[in-house]
């Protein structure tokens, strides 16, 4: 029987998160297994992975074939290099005491390295939620003085009502003055174009009188 350390998917649609299993590999995907050795979930960052360390390194030693992406989880997790360093020792390359601190050199570094990528990814959230809170700053900025405009020219069309309101009480007092001159006007030149047509008539009448005059005389004379 080939056994394989495999995943299993857990979780529901798009919230997936999987079991580190040991199963035949005959049997489904996400069938029955042998032996659950732990849990592995990428949407976090960095990925949460919780796995049994003796477990899977016995299975390993045992002749349990990893999938590629369980092979990358043990190798991050150290069990692939504890494997080469057990490996080592029975070859005779090396005692115990060095594959002990040939492993826990490896784990401090590979430890400083993780720490400095939560480090980067915690300044990177910062940078962030800084940049967020200078774009919201600005948004806010944008939108007062859209408002304060909209206030002044608002106040301006209100001034200009008032001044508009208040024009017409005191117009119809300066049309009705205007109104008045030019009566007066047209009524003094009416006279006067009266006055010069009844002159004329006057003049003309006076000579007929005196005519009429001078032949009534001429008549008691002649008589």
């Amino acid at each position: 029987m080939s056994v394989k350390i495999r995943l299993a998917r857990k979780g529901r649609t798009k919230l997936a998160y999987y079991h580190i299993v040991v199963a035949d590999s005959r049997s489904p995907r996400d069938g029955r297994f042998i032996e659950k050795i732990g849990i592995y979930n990428p949407r976090t960052d960095p990925a949460t992975i919780d796995i049994n360390f003796e477990k899977a390194l016995g299975w390993l030693q045992n002749g349990a074939q990893p999938t590629e992406t369980c092979r990358a989880i043990l190798k991050y997790k150290g069990v692939m290099m504890k494997k080469h360093l057990l490996e080592g020792m029975k070859k005779g390359a090396f005692d115990e005491a060095e594959a002990d601190r040939r492993f826990n050199e490896w784990l401090k570094g590979k430890e400083e390295k993780i720490e400095a990528k939560k480090s980067g990814l915690e300044k990177k959230g910062e940078e962030t939620r800084k940049q967020r809170l200078e774009a919201e700053t600005a948004i806010k900025e944008t939108r007062a003085a859209e408002y304060a405009k909209k206030l002044a020219a608002l106040a301006a069309e209100a001034e200009a009502a008032a001044k508009a309101a208040a024009a017409p009480e005191a117009g119809p007092e300066v049309i009705t003055e205007t109104v008045a001159e030019v009566v007066t006007e047209a009524e003094v030149k009416a006279e006067a174009i009266a006055e010069a047509e009844v002159k004329p008539e006057a003049v003309t009448e006076a000579p007929a009188a005196e005519t009429k005059e001078d032949t009534a005389e001429e008549k008691e004379k002649t008589e």
